[in-house]
Protein backbone atom coordinates (compact mmCIF):
# COMPACT_ATOMS: atom_id res chain seq x y z
CA UNK A 1 0.00 0.00 0.00
CA UNK A 2 2.78 2.28 0.52
CA UNK A 3 4.25 1.40 -2.60
CA UNK A 4 1.26 3.08 -4.11
CA UNK A 5 0.98 5.86 -1.78
CA UNK A 6 4.18 7.18 -2.71
CA UNK A 7 3.55 6.66 -6.65
CA UNK A 8 0.34 8.68 -6.05
CA UNK A 9 2.00 11.66 -4.48
CA UNK A 10 5.04 11.31 -6.70
CA UNK A 11 2.72 11.57 -10.18
CA UNK A 12 0.74 14.39 -8.64
CA UNK A 13 3.76 16.45 -7.78
CA UNK A 14 5.17 15.57 -11.04
CA UNK A 15 1.99 16.62 -12.88
CA UNK A 16 1.91 20.18 -11.09
CA UNK A 17 5.58 20.89 -11.58
CA UNK A 18 5.01 20.23 -15.20
CA UNK A 19 2.04 22.41 -15.42
CA UNK A 20 3.75 25.05 -13.54
CA UNK A 21 6.51 25.31 -15.52
CA UNK A 22 4.73 25.19 -18.73
CA UNK A 23 3.32 28.87 -17.51
CA UNK A 24 7.15 30.07 -16.76
CA UNK A 25 8.43 28.68 -20.28
CA UNK A 26 5.84 30.62 -22.06
CA UNK A 27 6.46 33.51 -19.90
CA UNK A 28 10.02 33.01 -20.15
CA UNK A 29 10.32 32.82 -23.93
CA UNK A 30 7.78 36.32 -24.26
CA UNK A 31 10.13 37.95 -22.42
CA UNK A 32 13.45 36.60 -23.93
CA UNK A 33 12.46 37.29 -27.45
CA UNK A 34 10.58 40.67 -26.50
CA UNK A 35 14.16 41.59 -25.25
CA UNK A 36 16.56 40.51 -28.40
CA UNK A 37 13.59 42.42 -30.83
CA UNK A 38 13.54 45.50 -28.52
CA UNK A 39 9.78 45.30 -27.27
CA UNK A 40 8.47 45.06 -24.14
CA UNK A 41 6.85 42.01 -23.85
CA UNK A 42 4.07 40.72 -21.28
CA UNK A 43 3.79 43.56 -18.61
CA UNK A 44 0.13 44.06 -17.43
CA UNK A 45 -1.18 40.53 -16.09
CA UNK A 46 0.53 39.65 -12.58
CA UNK A 47 4.24 41.62 -11.88
CA UNK A 48 6.08 41.39 -14.49
CA UNK A 49 3.30 40.13 -16.49
CA UNK A 50 3.77 36.18 -15.23
CA UNK A 51 0.33 36.10 -15.15
CA UNK A 52 -0.28 36.77 -18.72
CA UNK A 53 0.18 33.09 -19.71
CA UNK A 54 -2.75 31.76 -17.15
CA UNK A 55 -5.09 34.43 -18.35
CA UNK A 56 -4.22 33.04 -21.77
CA UNK A 57 -4.86 29.18 -20.03
CA UNK A 58 -7.91 30.37 -18.78
CA UNK A 59 -8.95 31.47 -22.28
CA UNK A 60 -8.79 28.82 -23.77
CA UNK A 61 -10.34 26.61 -21.53
CA UNK A 62 -13.47 28.70 -21.94
CA UNK A 63 -13.43 29.13 -25.64
CA UNK A 64 -15.87 27.83 -27.79
CA UNK A 65 -14.33 24.53 -29.23
CA UNK A 66 -15.52 24.54 -33.10
CA UNK A 67 -15.73 20.79 -34.36
CA UNK A 68 -15.75 20.45 -38.66
CA UNK A 69 -18.41 18.92 -40.08
CA UNK A 70 -15.77 16.05 -42.26
CA UNK A 71 -13.76 14.99 -38.89
CA UNK A 72 -13.67 11.63 -37.62
CA UNK A 73 -14.99 12.14 -34.17
CA UNK A 74 -12.93 9.81 -32.00
CA UNK A 75 -9.35 10.05 -33.25
CA UNK A 76 -9.82 13.81 -33.52
CA UNK A 77 -10.95 14.07 -29.75
CA UNK A 78 -7.68 11.31 -28.91
CA UNK A 79 -5.33 13.14 -31.03
CA UNK A 80 -4.42 15.86 -28.48
CA UNK A 81 -4.73 13.49 -25.57
CA UNK A 82 -2.27 11.05 -26.87
CA UNK A 83 0.02 14.28 -27.29
CA UNK A 84 0.02 15.25 -23.81
CA UNK A 85 -0.15 12.04 -22.27
CA UNK A 86 3.82 10.73 -23.36
CA UNK A 87 4.85 14.45 -22.73
CA UNK A 88 3.78 14.51 -19.14
CA UNK A 89 5.00 10.33 -18.86
CA UNK A 90 7.84 10.63 -20.10
CA UNK A 91 9.52 12.85 -16.92
CA UNK A 92 8.32 10.43 -14.71
CA UNK A 93 11.98 8.73 -15.01
CA UNK A 94 14.33 11.61 -15.03
CA UNK A 95 15.87 12.15 -11.04
CA UNK A 96 15.46 15.72 -9.80
CA UNK A 97 17.33 15.52 -6.77
CA UNK A 98 19.55 13.35 -4.34
CA UNK A 99 17.89 10.15 -3.05
CA UNK A 100 17.17 10.41 0.71
CA UNK A 101 16.29 8.32 3.91
CA UNK A 102 12.37 8.53 4.86
CA UNK A 103 12.93 6.53 8.09
CA UNK A 104 13.64 2.35 6.77
CA UNK A 105 12.61 3.63 2.93
CA UNK A 106 15.03 5.41 0.05
CA UNK A 107 12.93 7.25 -2.10
CA UNK A 108 14.25 8.55 -5.19
CA UNK A 109 13.66 12.09 -6.14
CA UNK A 110 11.97 10.55 -9.56
CA UNK A 111 8.75 9.51 -10.18
CA UNK A 112 10.08 5.99 -10.83
CA UNK A 113 13.57 4.19 -11.08
CA UNK A 114 13.65 2.20 -14.47
CA UNK A 115 17.05 0.34 -15.30
CA UNK A 116 15.51 0.80 -18.98
CA UNK A 117 14.77 4.44 -18.52
CA UNK A 118 16.30 5.67 -22.10
CA UNK A 119 14.61 2.82 -23.95
CA UNK A 120 11.13 3.90 -21.70
CA UNK A 121 11.94 7.59 -22.85
CA UNK A 122 12.20 6.71 -26.33
CA UNK A 123 9.71 4.81 -26.55
CA UNK A 124 6.88 6.81 -25.83
CA UNK A 125 8.89 10.27 -27.35
CA UNK A 126 7.78 7.94 -31.15
CA UNK A 127 4.05 8.15 -29.37
CA UNK A 128 3.71 11.72 -30.76
CA UNK A 129 3.34 11.27 -33.91
CA UNK A 130 0.88 8.91 -33.72
CA UNK A 131 -0.90 11.85 -32.24
CA UNK A 132 0.84 14.17 -34.96
CA UNK A 133 -0.70 12.08 -38.09
CA UNK A 134 -4.07 11.51 -36.01
CA UNK A 135 -4.32 14.89 -35.61
CA UNK A 136 -3.85 16.02 -39.12
CA UNK A 137 -5.85 12.94 -40.80
CA UNK A 138 -9.02 12.65 -38.48
CA UNK A 139 -9.81 16.51 -39.11
CA UNK A 140 -11.25 15.97 -42.61
CA UNK A 141 -8.85 18.27 -44.51
CA UNK A 142 -5.99 18.54 -46.98
CA UNK A 143 -4.51 21.45 -45.22
CA UNK A 144 -3.98 19.49 -41.43
CA UNK A 145 -3.28 16.17 -43.56
CA UNK A 146 -0.11 17.87 -45.81
CA UNK A 147 0.86 19.38 -42.27
CA UNK A 148 0.55 15.59 -40.33
CA UNK A 149 2.63 14.22 -43.44
CA UNK A 150 5.59 16.20 -43.52
CA UNK A 151 5.55 16.17 -39.52
CA UNK A 152 5.26 12.55 -39.24
CA UNK A 153 8.59 11.95 -41.80
CA UNK A 154 10.41 15.17 -39.88
CA UNK A 155 10.26 13.70 -36.17
CA UNK A 156 10.75 10.15 -37.58
CA UNK A 157 14.20 11.40 -38.94
CA UNK A 158 15.22 12.89 -36.35
CA UNK A 159 14.18 10.58 -33.77
CA UNK A 160 16.63 8.30 -35.46
CA UNK A 161 19.70 10.77 -34.91
CA UNK A 162 18.60 11.08 -31.35
CA UNK A 163 18.39 7.70 -30.78
CA UNK A 164 21.85 7.12 -32.31
CA UNK A 165 23.42 9.79 -29.92
CA UNK A 166 22.25 7.94 -27.06
CA UNK A 167 24.70 5.07 -27.87
CA UNK A 168 27.69 6.29 -26.39
CA UNK A 169 26.32 7.61 -23.55
CA UNK A 170 25.06 4.04 -22.86
CA UNK A 171 28.35 2.81 -23.44
CA UNK A 172 30.16 5.29 -21.71
CA UNK A 173 27.98 4.70 -18.39
CA UNK A 174 27.26 1.09 -19.14
CA UNK A 175 23.66 1.36 -17.88
CA UNK A 176 19.88 3.30 -19.63
CA UNK A 177 18.53 4.32 -15.84
CA UNK A 178 18.89 8.00 -15.82
CA UNK A 179 19.69 7.92 -11.91
CA UNK A 180 22.85 5.60 -12.81
CA UNK A 181 23.70 7.68 -15.36
CA UNK A 182 23.43 11.04 -12.90
CA UNK A 183 25.62 8.83 -10.34
CA UNK A 184 28.33 8.13 -13.04
CA UNK A 185 28.69 11.79 -13.44
CA UNK A 186 29.95 12.10 -10.18
CA UNK A 187 32.77 9.83 -10.04
CA UNK A 188 36.64 11.05 -10.95
CA UNK A 189 37.54 11.46 -14.62
CA UNK A 190 39.06 8.07 -15.68
CA UNK A 191 40.77 9.76 -18.67
CA UNK A 192 44.20 11.51 -18.11
CA UNK A 193 44.75 13.94 -20.33
CA UNK A 194 41.32 16.10 -19.33
CA UNK A 195 42.11 18.40 -16.46
CA UNK A 196 41.17 17.46 -12.83
CA UNK A 197 39.67 20.76 -11.99
CA UNK A 198 36.80 19.70 -14.34
CA UNK A 199 33.30 18.75 -13.05
CA UNK A 200 33.22 15.04 -13.96
CA UNK A 201 30.27 15.44 -16.25
CA UNK A 202 30.24 13.39 -19.86
CA UNK A 203 31.93 15.72 -21.40
CA UNK A 204 33.86 13.51 -23.36
CA UNK A 205 30.68 13.12 -25.15
CA UNK A 206 30.45 16.68 -27.00
CA UNK A 207 29.73 15.49 -30.30
CA UNK A 208 26.66 13.40 -28.43
CA UNK A 209 25.27 16.49 -26.88
CA UNK A 210 25.15 18.18 -30.37
CA UNK A 211 23.86 15.90 -32.08
CA UNK A 212 21.46 14.87 -29.34
CA UNK A 213 20.38 18.66 -28.55
CA UNK A 214 19.44 19.82 -32.38
CA UNK A 215 17.61 16.41 -32.65
CA UNK A 216 15.58 17.39 -29.54
CA UNK A 217 15.11 20.98 -31.00
CA UNK A 218 13.70 18.98 -34.34
CA UNK A 219 11.49 16.86 -32.23
CA UNK A 220 9.89 19.50 -30.39
CA UNK A 221 9.15 20.89 -33.57
CA UNK A 222 10.98 24.37 -32.92
CA UNK A 223 12.88 26.70 -34.69
CA UNK A 224 14.82 26.31 -37.16
CA UNK A 225 12.77 23.22 -37.82
CA UNK A 226 8.97 24.27 -37.18
CA UNK A 227 7.83 23.53 -40.76
CA UNK A 228 4.77 21.18 -38.70
CA UNK A 229 3.29 24.78 -38.36
CA UNK A 230 4.69 26.83 -40.63
CA UNK A 231 1.61 29.27 -40.90
CA UNK A 232 3.06 30.79 -44.05
CA UNK A 233 2.95 27.49 -45.78
CA UNK A 234 0.13 25.36 -44.79
CA UNK A 235 -2.13 27.48 -42.31
CA UNK A 236 -1.38 26.30 -38.87
CA UNK A 237 -0.24 22.88 -39.57
CA UNK A 238 -1.58 19.21 -38.45
CA UNK A 239 -3.53 21.27 -35.50
CA UNK A 240 -5.36 23.69 -38.37
CA UNK A 241 -8.51 22.54 -36.87
CA UNK A 242 -8.06 22.71 -33.55
CA UNK A 243 -9.80 25.66 -30.91
CA UNK A 244 -10.50 25.91 -27.16
CA UNK A 245 -9.37 23.52 -24.97
CA UNK A 246 -8.14 21.05 -27.71
CA UNK A 247 -5.46 23.03 -28.75
CA UNK A 248 -4.38 24.13 -25.32
CA UNK A 249 -3.32 20.19 -24.90
CA UNK A 250 -1.42 20.27 -28.30
CA UNK A 251 0.34 24.02 -26.94
CA UNK A 252 0.87 22.44 -23.67
CA UNK A 253 2.59 19.36 -24.84
CA UNK A 254 4.84 21.44 -26.75
CA UNK A 255 5.74 23.23 -23.88
CA UNK A 256 6.41 20.47 -21.75
CA UNK A 257 8.38 18.65 -24.37
CA UNK A 258 11.02 21.36 -24.41
CA UNK A 259 11.03 21.22 -20.29
CA UNK A 260 11.40 17.50 -20.78
CA UNK A 261 14.43 18.00 -23.76
CA UNK A 262 15.94 20.24 -21.92
CA UNK A 263 15.88 18.01 -18.68
CA UNK A 264 17.17 14.97 -20.47
CA UNK A 265 19.84 16.60 -21.77
CA UNK A 266 21.36 18.09 -18.29
CA UNK A 267 20.71 14.44 -17.08
CA UNK A 268 22.55 13.14 -19.58
CA UNK A 269 25.33 15.33 -19.86
CA UNK A 270 25.67 17.96 -17.89
CA UNK A 271 25.46 15.81 -14.54
CA UNK A 272 22.05 16.40 -14.06
CA UNK A 273 21.37 17.56 -10.08
CA UNK A 274 25.37 17.28 -9.33
CA UNK A 275 26.93 20.84 -8.60
CA UNK A 276 29.40 22.35 -5.96
CA UNK A 277 27.76 20.79 -2.31
CA UNK A 278 28.14 23.02 1.06
CA UNK A 279 26.41 23.64 3.99
CA UNK A 280 23.91 21.61 6.27
CA UNK A 281 22.89 18.48 5.29
CA UNK A 282 19.16 19.66 4.55
CA UNK A 283 21.02 22.12 2.39
CA UNK A 284 23.12 19.66 0.47
CA UNK A 285 19.98 16.88 0.21
CA UNK A 286 17.17 18.69 -0.10
CA UNK A 287 17.49 22.03 -1.55
CA UNK A 288 20.83 22.58 -3.72
CA UNK A 289 20.09 19.32 -6.21
CA UNK A 290 16.84 20.48 -7.21
CA UNK A 291 17.88 23.93 -7.87
CA UNK A 292 20.82 22.28 -9.87
CA UNK A 293 19.08 20.54 -11.85
CA UNK A 294 16.47 23.73 -12.42
CA UNK A 295 18.85 26.21 -13.34
CA UNK A 296 20.46 23.93 -15.95
CA UNK A 297 17.73 22.75 -17.46
CA UNK A 298 16.21 26.44 -17.69
CA UNK A 299 19.30 27.72 -18.87
CA UNK A 300 18.90 25.26 -21.80
CA UNK A 301 14.81 26.04 -22.04
CA UNK A 302 16.96 29.68 -22.98
CA UNK A 303 18.96 28.82 -25.77
CA UNK A 304 15.70 27.37 -27.27
CA UNK A 305 14.09 30.51 -27.30
CA UNK A 306 17.43 32.23 -28.13
CA UNK A 307 17.58 29.74 -31.02
CA UNK A 308 14.04 31.25 -32.05
CA UNK A 309 14.78 34.78 -32.15
CA UNK A 310 17.68 34.73 -34.47
CA UNK A 311 17.62 31.35 -36.38
CA UNK A 312 15.53 31.75 -39.92
CA UNK A 313 13.70 29.00 -40.74
CA UNK A 314 14.45 25.92 -42.88
CA UNK A 315 13.34 24.50 -46.50
CA UNK A 316 11.33 21.35 -45.77
CA UNK A 317 13.72 19.71 -48.42
CA UNK A 318 17.11 21.41 -46.57
CA UNK A 319 15.45 19.90 -42.83
CA UNK A 320 15.03 16.48 -44.39
CA UNK A 321 18.60 16.71 -46.39
CA UNK A 322 20.08 17.93 -42.76
CA UNK A 323 18.77 14.70 -41.36
CA UNK A 324 19.26 12.18 -43.18
CA UNK A 325 22.37 12.87 -45.09
CA UNK A 326 24.47 14.94 -42.61
CA UNK A 327 23.25 14.79 -38.83
CA UNK A 328 22.18 10.67 -39.27
CA UNK A 329 25.70 10.04 -40.46
CA UNK A 330 27.29 12.09 -38.25
CA UNK A 331 26.13 10.09 -35.32
CA UNK A 332 27.29 6.58 -37.05
CA UNK A 333 30.66 7.90 -37.52
CA UNK A 334 30.83 9.08 -33.84
CA UNK A 335 29.43 5.79 -32.55
CA UNK A 336 32.44 3.90 -34.59
CA UNK A 337 34.89 6.47 -33.13
CA UNK A 338 34.26 5.90 -30.28
CA UNK A 339 33.63 2.11 -29.85
CA UNK A 340 37.00 2.08 -30.91
CA UNK A 341 38.09 4.75 -28.78
CA UNK A 342 36.52 2.99 -25.55
CA UNK A 343 37.94 -0.54 -26.60
CA UNK A 344 41.49 1.01 -26.44
CA UNK A 345 40.66 2.52 -23.16
CA UNK A 346 39.65 -0.70 -21.70
CA UNK A 347 42.07 -3.38 -23.53
CA UNK A 348 44.98 -1.16 -24.65
CA UNK A 349 46.76 -0.64 -28.10
CA UNK A 350 46.09 -4.23 -30.03
CA UNK A 351 49.44 -3.44 -31.65
CA UNK A 352 51.28 -2.99 -27.91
Amino acid sequence: MEVFIEAAIKSVIVFGLLLTVTIFLVWIERKVVADMQNRVGPNRAGPWGILQTVADGIKLIFKEPITPRMVQFGLYLAAPIAALIPALLIFLVIPIGRPFTLGDRVIDMAGTDLNIALLYILGFSSMAVYAVVLAGWSSGSKYPLLGAVRASAQMISYEAAMGLALVPVIIWTGSTSLTAIVTSQQAPFAVDWLPSWLPAWNLVLIPSFVIFFIAGVAETNRAPFDLVEAESEIVGGYHTEYSGFRFAMFFLAEYINIFNISALTVTLFLGGWDGPFFGPHFLQFWLLPPLYFLAKTLALVVVFVWIRASVPRMRYDQLMSFGWKQLIPVSLAWIVLFSVFQAIRQFGMPWA
